[in-house]
């Protein structure tokens, strides 16, 4: 019963999966999948990854490889388009985060308020839209939910009162262990971790010295490159810097799964208790490796981890740590091939661009249109006020009142604190100050946002009358489940009442999505062979429309001398813009709204 609301979730995530149409981005993202799933196959015999160099390898790639190749086993299938799987996937996804954000929230509240703040959460006319059409941000939000739950249960099972004395079990075994085997184990601990920061971190310096080295043989230098290559004056040197590298590569991963292999099997004999420990350790250094292997800001829920465990444990958990650290680096890296070839200098190169995201749109925000990096300090803190339901941040000021004075008291409000200041303070504090690059409104945040869910469920929690309670909750929901069934299929475009109508002065459908309803007009009333007119992201139509319908746009090379149909977004105010003197025969509209709109020029 108390997870009923799961499986009722789970039932409308099937029936209403394929009311969604295709988000702007998706098409690229997909292309990012194969390229990165291509670069297994490749990277091993060439040394190259099939990158086209925009900017999407700077996000990580495991929750769309894996998306792609669920969509590429069923699709063939014929029961559901691709498209519609992966939206199907995602919003599953977010399902499992908001599972973990149930199982976080029963550490500090009875069952009832967790069950308020979950479906407060859950049912965010904003998050809901998103959860099927966002294959990065709540899928981010989802599994940095899922590693921060993991990795406090990770610390509880191995410190907490019902560990069972695991870790003092380990640390008894080290200690009764002969210091010859100590040694040995900190010995080949150290070396083993040195030696994949060289032959990992040092790969650009060792291709910069192959191809330095391989041409000054070709020019008649004298170089150890000339005796394993006698022919090198006969071809070009790009052939042997390729044969080279590759070599270096495929013994380089000789010599990890050997090393490996061989330091488990020293641990397995000198100290076999660690393994108990690796297996808990395990489930959550894995979440965390796939989180960050999603966006880079996935490393906060790495920090949220070891936060809880320095301030409970002390000393105590950083070998604790230190494992969980290397694992989902490890686990990090294997998802991610962009990072293949230069993990430290790709990193960088990632965060730089993600907090300075060159994107050169404008950004309509309280009907002005900013350029994306001089957006003002009210930014935040306005998009946060009017894009979730009206009850959620009366609830979460009270819960913060609450934690705040239990945390004077009891170990666990100061746990809430910490995690509330750290999740949600001080990462909206630096939004507000330093001002990164945003658009789209403020999805690329959604991450910060689980705290103040489960602030509102500690004000929840202080109803002590079950049946008031369950009133107070259901009012509480009242606004998200009218604005879900309002908005349907479009709810990530919600504004509260304190917008005071958001359309031309907010972002409305700034992914397209309702392009799809467009596309099934058109394949209504188009007659055979009719050329439509399409501003923005053609291929959202392209996806659904007939196959006799003739596409164009300013991506496409030919041009018609006379459209049938006009098809434009109001994003960018193009409904009124592009032929505007053309009538609107069909409009989607959603609260007065027009999302998108049909013309007959």
């Amino acid at each position: 019963m108390k997870r009923a609301y799961l499986l009722v979730l789970l039932i409308l995530a099937f029936l209403l999966t394929r009311h969604y149409g295709e988000s702007w981005d998706e098409l690229q993202l997909y292309k990012y999948a194969g390229h990165s799933l291509a670069a297994y196959f490749s990277w091993p015999r060439t040394g190259t990854i099939p990158f086209t160099g925009d900017l999407f390898e700077n996000y990580g790639p495991a929750f769309v490889m894996f998306s792609a190749l669920v969509a590429d086993a069923l699709a063939p299938l014929g029961l559901w388009p691709a498209v519609d799987i992966h939206h199907l996937l995602y919003f599953l996804t977010f399902l499992l985060g908001v599972w973990a954000f149930h199982q976080l929230c029963k550490r500090w509240m009875t069952d009832l308020a967790t069950l308020g703040a979950t479906l407060l959460f859950a049912s965010q006319p904003l998050l809901w839209g998103h959860a099927f059409i966002n294959p990065k941000d709540t899928t981010l939000l989802a599994m940095m939910l899922l590693s921060v739950y993991l990795g406090l249960k990770m610390h509880a099972s191995l410190f907490g009162p019902f560990a069972g004395s695991r870790f003092d079990a380990l640390t008894s075994a080290w200690a009764a262990s002969a210091k010859p085997a100590r040694r040995w184990l900190v010995a080949a601990s150290l070396l083993w971790l040195a030696s994949l920061l060289i032959l990992f971190g040092g790969t650009p310096l060792l291709h910069a010295w192959l191809d330095s080295s391989v041409r000054a043989a070709a020019s008649g230098e004298p170089s150890i490159i000339s005796r394993f290559a006698s022919d090198i004056h006969k071809v070009a040197p790009e052939i042997y810097i390729q044969k080279f590298f590759v070599a270096f590569l495929q013994a380089r991963a000789v010599f990890f799964w050997t090393s490996t292999l061989a330091l488990l099997l020293l641990f397995w004999r000198k100290l076999p208790s660690i393994f108990r420990v690796l297996g808990i350790i395990l489930p959550a250094a894995i979440a965390l490796g796939l989180t960050s292997s999603i966006r880079i800001f996935g490393p906060l829920a790495g920090i949220l981890v070891t936060q809880h465990a320095i301030r409970n444990t002390g000393k105590k958990s950083l070998p604790i740590l230190a494992i969980y650290a290397i694992i989902s680096i490890l686990v990090m890296y294997a998802t991610w091939p962009y990072l293949w070839s230069d993990p430290i200098g790709h990193l960088i190169e990632t965060a730089t661009i993600m907090s300075h995201h060159p994107w050169t749109g404008l950004v309509l925000f309280n009907g002005v249109e900013y350029q994306s990096t001089q957006l003002p300090a009210a930014y935040m803190p306005t998009l946060l006020a009017i894009q979730l339901t009206e009850p959620v941040w009366v609830l979460a000021s009270l819960g913060l009142a609450v934690a705040a004075l239990k945390s004077r008291k009891t170990r666990e409000g100061r746990d809430l604190l910490a995690l509330a200041l750290v999740w949600f303070i001080l990462p909206l504090v630096t939004f507000v100050i330093l001002r990164p690059t945003m658009y789209d409104n403020f999805r690329q945040a959604f991450f910060i946002l689980p705290m103040v869910f489960v602030l509102a469920g500690i004000a929840f929690d202080q109803v002590r009358r079950p049946l008031v309670q369950v009133i107070l909750i259901l009012a509480m929901l009242a606004p998200g489940v009218v604005g879900i069934v309002r908005l349907h299929p479009y709810e990530y475009a919600y504004y509260n009442s304190f917008a005071g109508g958001a359309f031309r002065k907010f972002e409305m459908d700034y992914w397209g999505t309702s392009y799809r309803e467009i596309a099934l007009e058109l394949n209504r009333i188009a007659p055979p062979n009719a050329d439509v007119w399409v501003e923005g992201p053609a291929h959202l139509i392209e996806t659904y429309a007939r196959p006799d319908l003739r596409i164009y746009s300013y991506y496409e090379p030919a041009r018609a001398e006379h459209y049938d149909y006009v098809v434009t977004l109001s994003r960018d105010n193009l409904d009124l813009t592009i032929y505007p003197d053309a009538p609107i025969i069909f409009s989607v509209t959603r609260d007065g709204a027009a999302l998108a709109v049909i013309k007959k020029p």
